[in-house]
């Protein structure tokens, strides 16, 4: 298993709001994808979501129904 040093793009939903941090330092298997994060770097991203501040921009998206 190849693995890479990459940023990658975190997303995360809670409450029914969105959270998505960009440049993220991981690990990532050339095979499958999945991505490893470092014990520091799970707990900077749950500063950035639990500190409520004010983010580098806003996006808009639409929700449609899986039916």
């Amino acid at each position: 298993m190849e693995i890479i040093a990459e940023k990658v793009t975190y997303t995360l939903e809670m409450d029914g709001k969105f959270f998505i941090i960009e440049n993220v330092p991981a690990r990532v298997c050339v095979e499958t994808g999945e991505r490893f994060f470092s014990p520091e770097t799970l707990e900077r991203l749950q500063q950035i979501i639990w500190a409520g501040k004010k983010p580098s921009r806003l996006i808009e998206t639409p929700v449609f129904e899986f039916t």
